[in-house]
């Protein structure tokens, strides 16, 4: 049951940041401009090189792996990205700076999120994402 409940709150999580990241995009006050959707692709791209490196890595070992450095260090980079590219678009004044502080915010939310789910999923016991 305590992995139900953390499924829901998660979800629960991922649709404040999307709304977050809607708000940033649709409100009048902000000219309706739909260019922090760009966003969505680093939310996708930033869970894929753990995934790949789990898949690879043998687990048995202390030590740390190079396989594993990499996709921590990928991951990291795609995520800095997702914070930049609103910072970017505002200094450029294709967005307003109040909805580049609400995609930061659903950001946070996001990546928060995306971060819960391998710490509650990411363990190898009887409840693991890896079984879906």
């Amino acid at each position: 049951m305590a992995g139900i409940k953390a499924l829901i709150s998660l979800s629960f999580g991922g649709a404040i940041g999307l709304m977050f990241l809607m708000l940033g995009c649709a409100l009048p006050q902000y000219n309706s401009q739909y260019w922090p959707l760009f966003v969505l692709f680093f939310y996708i791209l930033s869970p894929i090189p753990y995934c790949i490196a789990r898949r690879l890595v043998d687990e048995t070992d202390a030590t740390s792996n190079a396989c594993k450095e990499l996709a921590i260090f990928l991951t990291t980079g795609i995520v800095v990205s997702a914070f930049g590219l609103p910072i970017v678009f505002a200094r450029a004044q294709l967005i307003l700076w109040g909805a580049c502080a609400l995609v930061l915010t659903g950001n946070t939310v996001i990546f928060a999120t995306i971060l819960g789910f391998f710490l509650v999923f990411g363990s190898n016991d009887d409840f693991s994402w890896q079984q879906w």
